[in-house]
């Protein structure tokens, strides 16, 4: 949602904050761990309705989750596991905050603020936290189930930056519930969109894995094809194969055999007999036959 530009330049700013850290030997797990305890003193201080502060605490927690990947590209110790352990840890700090706002509004029937302008808003409230918190997982597991697929997955409206200062823009300005319905709507969206992205890159691998199989069947038809068609009619100069000679051969010989029937008990059993082959050869006198 945010454009590159402004992510190119948070990123150059918290990676200018990171250096100090770096300098006192703070490991990126480190500051992962420090981002989750901030969420979850954000949710037990917006649960009590201090909900500005709850918000400042919020987006604190928020640059910390930055902290830790540019701290693991200023000190190159960027791992697979440290990547696991950020993802999953950031998925516990965003539920916990929207639980913290679920007990907030369980304890307040008559909630209402001036912006909403519909009835029963403890409810609507309820609702709306639980879809954002399905949106949010699932914005998180499209991409980690296309990466494990081996697809890049970054597409979409609201990654986790977006949802924070979202989420802590509406705490500030007491309009939380403004905000939980971007949330609830925004995350459903951007995991659609997810789920299209992926369906669109599967689909176009398919075709093209399915056009090339078409293509090998194909050629592997015409060369087949074609070598049947040449053994049949003989070589390219229109000669017969020493195969066909040999098989014609066979089949003369076996015309000259004559095989008489005989019977044994009810039975009839033909036995193969060769032709008689004269003794003498009447003799020839210059080319002449002479009886």
């Amino acid at each position: 949602m945010f454009s590159r530009r402004i992510q190119q330049r948070a990123r150059h700013l918290v990676t200018l904050l990171t250096k100090p850290f770096a300098r006192l030997g703070v490991t990126p797990n480190t500051l992962t761990v420090i981002g989750l305890l901030l969420s979850i003193l954000a949710a037990v201080v917006i649960a009590q309705g201090l909900l500005v502060a709850g918000g400042l605490l919020v987006l604190f927690a928020g640059f910390f989750d930055m902290f830790d990947g540019a701290m693991a590209r200023v000190r190159h110790a960027a791992t697979t596991f440290g990547a696991f352990f950020d993802s999953t840890l950031d998925r516990y700090s965003e539920s916990i905050i929207l639980l913290g706002l679920l007990l907030y509004t369980l304890q307040r029937p008559d909630l209402h603020e001036a912006i909403w302008p519909f009835a029963n808003e403890q409810r609507w409230m309820i609702t709306l936290i639980f879809i954002a918190v399905v949106g949010s997982l699932m914005v998180s597991y499209t991409k980690a189930r296309a990466e494990g697929l081996g697809l890049e997955c970054k597409t979409g409206l609201l990654a986790r930056p977006e949802r924070v200062v979202i989420l802590a823009i509406g705490l500030l300005s007491g309009t939380t519930i403004l905000a939980v319905l971007l949330l609830a709507i925004l995350s459903q969206v951007t995991a659609i969109e997810r789920i299209v992205y992926v369906w669109r890159i599967t689909i176009t691998s398919q075709t093209l894995q399915t056009s090339k199989a078409d293509v090998g069947a194909s050629l592997t038809e015409t060369l087949s094809g074609g070598k049947t068609t040449q053994s049949e009619t003989g070589d390219h100069k229109g000669r017969p194969y020493a195969s066909d000679a040999l098989s014609k051969a066979k089949d003369t010989s076996a015309d000259n055999l004559h095989v008489p029937a005989t019977k044994v008990g009810t039975d009839e059993v033909r036995e193969p007999s060769v032709l008689p082959v004269p003794t003498s050869i009447p003799p020839f006198n210059n080319g002449v036959h002479q009886e």
